[in-house]
């Protein structure tokens, strides 16, 4: 087997991991929720008072059941329609669904998931309660308030838990976890109440009055220069869903809208880039730049472009200039968004946009985009002797090195770009000839976009292989109960799936897509589906 070329990526600074593990740990409270989020702006969309539906009574009748005279039902915000009931009397509804949903669905699922990242199931019922006191003692969404509570308030039950475990007489458990559980959420939703609301609603209104002030005085694309260069270092989810994502949310509520979804979502600038580089770039990187493109504008994936910036770090400022232009269009049309875009794709961001701001968003996206190429461009274009006279062609190895340096874990996006025979040097872990491999897991940290794209690969293998009866999955690492034969991970991560699933077999891997030890594993699967037929045919 080939060991891998490529330089093995330096660890970076403690004061980078800890904030790159804090915005690591804010997404995975709000990712697995985003459908929420688009189900709540497609619902504002249609039926605020401003929505596309409302003049539509028979649509808003469809949802909301019920007769009455002034039957009231939910939130007032909501369009309002004027209906009979069968015996002729005239009554208002209200759509009570938009106000309920931010108020309390939204903040209460990102609290029920941070609290069972944190301490499972029990965790996360805590959390849910004791984020309820932050949701009652304010008048506005709590999502900054969610994302403290609900951690906590898992940590705070996990520590109380600790106190008497293994005390507790048989018979009694359950009295003893539920009426704890019970009490310390009463206790900590009481202290949310009267301690962090008011804390976090101060909070809350600093950011959103710096944010008000930053538009009023029309300084708001200078936010780029802290945005963009912050993405390429890994720090995105921290900005984005830990400041914009809650504040965009409320303005949203309030407006309809809200600019903030396009800060750091805009595919333009990334998109200009990769443009540029296929264009005017040499080497694998111009001939692996199209492709880069077509997955960031079109899939969101945002990080495949971040090796090419970091190649050539000058190339950042065509990101600032791109995401500055973008910003200033959105300012100047008034467009934003509904609802977070998540992934970042053009497909997302249109779909998220209100009519009205349909056009300022596809202007922003081309304006970002077409500033970004020819800065990107005159950059290339200005080194290009230099750079071939230092014999640096366009190499990718090095940049997608520091990209995953900068990560902090190595990308199976990343990975891709650079030559396929360049591999992994992963062993299988355990003794992977004494278990029939029938159970295949792929995890990573979110169980989401890598893990999901290493399973599809192998998935085809088996296919081509002609191998069956082989079943391959992809989940979070946190979620491994044990129970599969073979777990793939990332080298850096093996030893937490072991922790969690001990008795599988491990396969370590440098790179979800292009991995040599998926030939092994097929290899493997096989010969024991032949050794299990000659078995049978004794």
């Amino acid at each position: 087997m080939t060991s891998a070329t490529a330089t093995t990526p330096k660890k970076p600074s403690s004061a980078r991991v800890h904030v790159q593990r804090f915005g690591t740990f804010l997404s995975n409270m709000v990712m697995p929720n985003i459908p929420a989020f688009i189900a709540w702006g497609f619902i504002t969309a249609l039926f605020i008072a401003t929505g596309w539906l409302k003049d539509t009574g028979w649509a808003i009748n469809g949802i909301v059941g019920g007769f009455g005279d002034q039957a009231k039902i939910g939130w007032t915000g909501a369009a309002t329609v004027l209906a009979q009931d069968p015996s002729g009397h005239t009554f208002q509804q209200y759509v009570g669904l938009v106000g309920p949903m931010i108020t309390y669905l939204l903040p209460l699922l990102i609290a029920n998931t941070g609290g069972r990242m944190v301490y499972g199931v029990r965790g996360g019922v805590v959390g849910s309660i004791a984020t309820m006191g932050v949701i009652v003692g304010s008048n506005i969404p709590m999502f900054i308030g969610a994302m403290i509570m609900g951690p906590l308030g898992a940590w705070v039950m996990k520590q109380v838990d600790r106190l008497w475990e293994g005390k507790i007489k048989a018979g009694f458990e359950m009295l003893v976890n539920n009426f704890s559980a019970g009490i310390v959420g009463m206790l900590l939703s009481l202290g949310a109440f009267f301690g962090i609301a008011p804390l976090v609603e101060w909070l809350s209104s600093i950011l959103s009055n710096a944010v008000n002030w930053l538009i009023s005085v029309h300084l708001l694309p200078f936010a780029s220069i802290l945005i963009e260069p912050g993405k390429v270092l890994f720090l995105n989810n921290a900005i984005n869903h830990g400041v914009l994502t809650p504040l965009g949310i409320e303005q949203a509520q309030q407006q309809g809208k809200s600019i903030l979804f396009l800060l750091e979502a805009n595919p333009g600038p990334g998109f200009g880039i990769l443009i540029a580089y296929s264009i005017f770039g040499m080497g694998i990187a111009k001939a692996t730049a199209p492709g880069a493109a077509l997955i960031q504008f079109v899939g969101g994936i945002h990080e495949i472009y971040f090796p090419y910036v970091l190649m050539k770090p000058m190339i950042v400022i065509a990101a600032i200039l791109g995401g500055m232009t973008g910003i200033a269009i959105n300012v100047t049309f008034n467009s934003g968004l509904r609802a977070p875009a998540s992934p970042g794709s053009i497909i997302a961001v249109l779909v998220q946009a209100p009519l009205t701001s349909i056009p300022g968003v596809a202007l922003s996206v081309v304006g970002a985009a077409t500033v970004s190429f020819v800065v990107a461009s005159i950059i290339l274009r200005a080194s290009r002797r230099r750079d071939i006279a230092a014999g640096n062609v366009g190499d990718l190895t090095a940049a997608v090195a520091q990209t995953e340096a900068n990560k902090g874990k190595e990308s199976s996006v990343l990975g891709s770009l650079v030559q396929e025979g360049e591999h992994d040097t992963g062993d299988a872990q355990g003794d992977a000839t004494d278990r029939l491999v029938r159970n295949i897991v792929f995890a990573c940290d979110a169980g989401m976009g890598s893990s999901a794209m290493g399973a599809s690969v192998l998935r085809n293998k088996f296919k081509k292989a002609g191998v069956e009866g082989v079943t391959v999955t992809n989940q979070a690492i946190s979620n491994l109960d044990g129970t599969a034969d073979l777990v793939i991970t990332q080298r850096e991560l093996t030893d937490r799936a072991k922790g969690q699933s001990p008795n599988s077999v491990h396969v370590s891997v440098d790179n979800f897509m292009n991995s040599p030890k998926y030939d092994e594993v097929v290899d493997l699967v096989a010969k024991q589906n032949q050794n299990a037929t000659e078995d049978a045919t004794k």
